[in-house]
């Protein structure tokens, strides 16, 4: 083995090394951020627990009422003609 591929093969294996290395603490650095942002989130979530314990109870809010529909069950409605007539008398544009 020459001296020329030696050093290729001690290169070839620092550079493994050396990219074993980067993704453990790229790891570790992924770890810890996605620790903060957990921790984060449950603080939050503890804070708005106890808000929302301070606070009165909210009563339900009222349903609004639907407006009905000037057209009573037993009524047929219009022809489409007559519909479509009265349209573009109307100013619409089909």
């Amino acid at each position: 083995m020459t001296k020329e591929d030696r050093d290729r093969a001690d290169a070839r294996f620092n550079k493994a090394a050396r990219a074993a290395n980067e993704a453990k603490v790229g790891k570790t650095d992924r770890d810890v951020t996605a620790k903060a942002v957990l921790d984060n989130m449950a603080r939050l979530k503890a804070l708005r627990l106890a808000r929302e314990a301070a606070e009165p109870p909210r009563l339900p809010a009222a349903k609004k009422a639907r407006a009905k529909s000037p057209k009573k069950s037993g009524e047929k409605a219009p022809a489409l003609s007559d519909w479509l007539a009265g349209q573009q008398s109307g100013g619409r544009r089909t």
